[in-house]
């Protein structure tokens, strides 16, 4: 059968403790600003793993592991996909780029970069900037980043769920 799904055991996936330890680094991670849903930030914690991310910062308001809500939509990724509680997010980006990071907002903004047009440069760090539901990307915050990404749309809406644009922003990049 050419077209049989695989079953788990055939995915050979690493446990929570081999993503945490042995992995190769992929050099990106996530910044959740404020962003108020547990199923959410549970979604940035799945999608991220499945990206590989190096870990998800979680700022301001964001629910935090451990928690049931947010567990019910990671699926356990919040156990492999190491994260930190910033309550400043500014001073976080600040802290990122001292480490050599190039921080994006991934925003809708005078100048941002379409993402089909941005290209990482080999080893370049990257940290995503993922704003909250209603409010995006707080002001302060895509201040003080290196650059925005925009997600190209078509039709009448002007935004995604943000956890349809950490997926498609990872994607995207990788």
């Amino acid at each position: 059968m050419k077209n049989r799904k695989l079953l788990n055991i055939e995915l050979n996936r690493l446990t929570a403790e081999q993503y945490r330890t042995e992995r190769t680094p992929s050099g990106i991670v996530l910044i959740l600003d404020n962003i108020r849903s547990a199923h959410n930030v549970g979604s940035a914690f799945r999608t991220g793993d499945a990206f590989g991310v190096d870990k998800i910062f979680l700022g301001g308001i964001c629910p935090l592991p451990p928690s049931a809500e947010l567990h019910k939509v990671a699926l356990g990724a919040e156990e492999s996909v190491p994260s930190e509680h910033s309550d400043d997010v500014v001073a976080l980006v600040r802290r990122l780029q001292a480490d050599g990071y190039r921080v994006a907002a991934v925003e809708q903004t005078v100048g941002s970069i379409k993402l089909g047009q941005f290209h990482r440069e080999e080893g370049q760090k990257i940290a995503l900037v993922f704003g909250n539901e209603v409010e995006g990307v707080s002001q302060s915050v895509v201040d003080q980043c290196d650059f925005s990404l925009e997600i190209p749309q078509e039709g009448t809406k002007h935004s995604l769920n943000v956890s349809v644009s950490i997926g498609v922003v990872l994607w995207g990049i990788k």
